[in-house]
């Protein structure tokens, strides 16, 4: 059930980071402000700053540094970036949300 979550308004295809073993699993991240969600396959070792980054390079986005971004897991900041994913609660099938630190003015 957890890989039909993962392909779910997603974009197609998975971003690998690191080996496939014990303890990997695949989480979705969400980036509201560009409408677009990519899932992906994490080692047991990936640190959220290293998802952030792979996030970001995956959409293309360079406008602003990744410390502009904040993630988030079940509506909580993560605030050590430097832990692994999964040590950070994130477990097969869960969806971060990456959006900006601040919010950006409207024209």
């Amino acid at each position: 059930m957890s890989a039909a979550v993962n392909v779910l308004r997603a974009r197609k295809g998975v971003v690998a980071l690191g080996a496939a073993g014990p303890g990997a699993c695949t989480v979705r991240v969400q980036v509201p402000e560009l409408w677009d969600t990519v899932a992906v396959r994490c080692a047991a070792d990936t640190t959220c700053a290293t998802l952030k980054q792979a996030v970001l390079d995956a959409f293309g986005e360079r406008h602003h540094p990744v410390d502009e971004y904040v993630l988030k897991l079940r509506g909580f900041e993560v605030l050590d970036e430097a832990a692994a994913v999964t040590a950070a609660g994130a477990r097969e099938g869960s969806t971060f949300l990456m959006t900006y630190r601040h919010r950006r003015p409207v024209r």
